[in-house]
């Protein structure tokens, strides 16, 4: 395959077009046209549907797009890289986090990554859905507990755990009686909570009175005595220190796993190399102690 060709068809298709890709590149419309029919003509498919005034990716060529536009931008960043005599990190990082782990520890984690990695340009995103890495141009994404995906590697970097914590002045209930409980979302309906204690597994029954859309939001309504809570360790150590919040047990269930995510099928660039070494460096041990202590700091 000719990967002069190839690049033009990447380039078309980034930019939709070829008047603007010509334009963009500084390049002849005509040569643009006559190298990706070229293309297509010695792979034996159409890579564009081409209309009155407009230009769109066939099926193939989508597929084609999605699979070497990354390999092409690697080409370049590792020629670069020699070029320039190292392989520094620069160029964009994009990375998308959960919401939580964004608002207690992102914002930190990416100022400090910025001024020891000044030629990244650092962008970050915060959202809970499993977002598509290849289709949303992302090179790095944390996630909570993700689901087996054969196109994506990764590793864990944090484990958390969940405690069912209330005020002090929230009684705990005798009995089958059920407490008031902020949950976050609107979900299934939650009737009662398992909880580890030293002489065992006990259960919660639970009545929710609140439904939040954020873990912080419970924590804040569990300290002002709404009702009790299941909340990560890391985000309540400092309370139940303070004596804000008092602890009723660790929940019943799976441990709270962090992964960083990258496509498997992508070189590791510079940029997510010094990224993942960064988070190595923030949490050595990667215990719930350390993310609470790096929280509070």
């Amino acid at each position: 395959m000719d990967l002069l060709a190839l690049a033009d068809f990447n380039l078309v298709a980034r930019h939709g077009g070829f008047g603007k890709a010509a334009r963009a590149a500084g390049r002849p419309k005509a040569t643009l046209s006559r190298r990706v029919a070229e293309l297509e003509s010695s792979l034996d498919l159409r890579l564009f549907e081409r209309g009155g005034r407009t230009l769109k990716l066939t099926e193939e060529g989508r597929a084609l797009y999605e699979r070497t536009a990354v390999l092409l931008t690697e080409l370049d960043e590792t020629a670069a890289a020699i070029a320039s005599g190292g392989d520094k990190p620069k160029g964009r990082l994009r990375i998308n986090a959960p919401l939580l782990f964004s608002q207690t520890a992102m914002g930190r984690l990416a100022a400090g990554f910025a001024l020891k990695h000044p030629n990244v340009r650092l962008e970050v995103t915060t959202e809970d859905r499993a977002v598509d890495m290849i289709e949303e141009g992302f090179d790095l994404v944390i996630r909570v507990n993700p689901a087996p995906d054969d196109s994506l590697v990764g590793r864990i970097f944090l484990r958390d755990r969940l405690m069912v914590v209330a005020s002090p002045s929230l009684k705990r209930p005798k009995g089958h009686l059920a407490v008031p409980a902020v949950v976050r979302g609107t979900g299934d309906e939650v009737t009662a909570w398992d909880v580890k204690r030293s002489n065992g597994t006990s259960r919660i029954a639970v009545d929710p009175v609140l439904r939040v859309s954020s873990l912080m939001m419970v924590r804040d309504a569990a300290r002002a005595g709404v009702g009790a809570a299941r909340l990560p360790v890391s985000l309540v150590s400092h309370d139940l220190a303070a004596g804000r919040l008092v602890r009723w047990g660790d929940v019943d269930g799976p441990e709270i796993a962090l992964w960083t995510l990258y496509p498997s099928r992508r070189l590791l660039s510079a940029r997510v190399s010094a990224f993942l070494d960064f988070l190595k460096d923030a949490f050595p041990r990667g215990t719930p102690d350390e993310l609470a202590a790096y929280i509070g700091s």
